[in-house]
């Protein structure tokens, strides 16, 4: 059922030229309404005319990290889908043995479905060159980026940056959760997040707001002036830009990658709307890159390419901050102040090393977007408004 024409998009724009307190020490409760919860067996997993609408639950992961994908079930289980029963989609580029699927189903009442990624969309493209690869490999090692000679680990961000919506078993998905192996959610979440993003008209939905490091991507901004010299075009009115492109908390980083903030959203959460990636506008862009050669020749990954792209092509109140999930991936968090949420202190956005807190890029999205929660707190955060 389609409406004539979508809602606009919902959240508050205030904002706030210094986060001078973290808005994660306000009291958090839920996102506005509409909202849709469980009522009687309305999301029940047998329930073949439930509320549920077309998404999933989504993990990229391998055989031997099967204990680590568990812990992560055990958290969105018990926090979230033993109440909505979505089903989950598991993908890896070999098999899954029969001990993975038979302990991954006994995390959950909800449907497993286990799949292998085509061997074109894992292969590395003709067009790169192993003896460029291995060079490159060696200048990104001596600059201290990780996994540079991993080939298999650029390939998962290209993977994740451009062919994961393209694989058979997404293909009549609209939206997805990704969730990844080793990670941890800590508070109660109530509605279908789901429904909330569809009835919200938002595109895509975030936990943590990070700087990359400027050395595994020096030509990433380059490449995307170069296309958008052609396609200009193709720029959301409201966009993201000045995010994108802040040169005062970081200079460094914006001179390192001539021009790009570094700024991105983490993307080992995300919950997104497929058709956006599906658009000619992010195909567009993704094929430009692929073509350059920035996936194996530089450390480019699919959270800096997803952002982006998101910065520049779609209307920035469509993204969402998730504020009221706590999450964490090592070294970093998402932690409200909620009752619903446990084992998580509030306002905490490292447990790692205290130069850590620097990485975080929510004061420049709350500066040029704004904080769509400060008015939902009932403790409004006490912030420098900006313009």
């Amino acid at each position: 059922m389609h409406n004539s024409s979508p809602p606009k998009p919902s959240g508050g724009t205030e904002k706030l030229a210094d986060m001078i307190r973290d808005p994660n020490l306000d009291d958090t409760g839920e996102p506005p309404e509409p909202l849709h919860r469980v009522q009687g067996n309305n999301y029940a997993p047998d329930n073949r005319s439930s509320d549920r609408i077309n998404a999933t639950l989504l993990s990229l992961v391998r055989n031997e990290e099967m204990k680590d994908l568990v812990q992560s079930m055990q958290d969105l289980e018990r926090t979230w889908n033993h109440k909505f029963n979505y089903p989950w989609t598991f993908i890896n580029d070999v098999p899954f043995t029969e001990e993975f699927k038979t302990e991954i189903r006994k995390q959950t009442k909800a449907e497993c479905r286990f799949h292998t990624i085509p061997e074109e969309h894992w292969a590395v493209p003709s067009w790169i060159n192993e003896e460029l690869f291995v060079e490159s490999a060696n200048i990104l090692k001596e600059q201290g980026v990780q996994y540079a000679h991993m080939k298999s680990y650029h390939q998962m961000c290209r993977w994740n940056s451009g062919l994961f919506y393209k694989h058979p078993a997404l293909l009549d998905m609209q939206y997805y959760w990704r969730v990844e192996p080793k990670v941890h959610f800590f508070c109660d979440v109530d509605y279908d997040v789901f429904r909330y993003m569809r009835d919200h008209n938002k595109t895509y939905g975030f936990t943590v707001n990070l700087y990359d490091s400027p050395e595994s991507l020096p030509t990433l901004w380059p490449e995307t002036m170069k296309f958008l010299a052609d396609n200009n075009h193709l720029l959301a009115d409201n966009n993201a830009m000045k995010w994108l492109t802040d040169k005062e908390r970081r200079p460094e980083h914006a001179h390192k990658t001539k021009g790009y903030s570094t700024c991105h959203f983490w993307s080992n959460f995300e919950i997104a709307n497929l058709d956006f990636w599906r658009s000619p506008a992010y195909q567009a862009y993704f094929d430009h890159l692929d073509r350059a050669g920035g996936f194996f020749y530089e450390r480019w990954g699919d959270a800096p390419v997803h952002s982006i792209a998101l910065g520049l092509f779609e209307d920035a109140r469509k993204i969402h901050w998730f504020k009221d999930i706590g999450y964490q991936h090592i070294p970093f968090f998402n932690c409200p102040n909620s009752p619903k949420c446990r084992g998580c202190v509030k306002g905490r956005f490292t447990d790692g090393e205290a130069w850590l807190n620097k990485e975080d890029c929510r004061p420049n999205w709350f500066k040029y977007i704004g904080n769509e929660w400060a008015d939902t707190s009932p403790n409004k955060v006490e912030l420098t408004a900006g313009g």
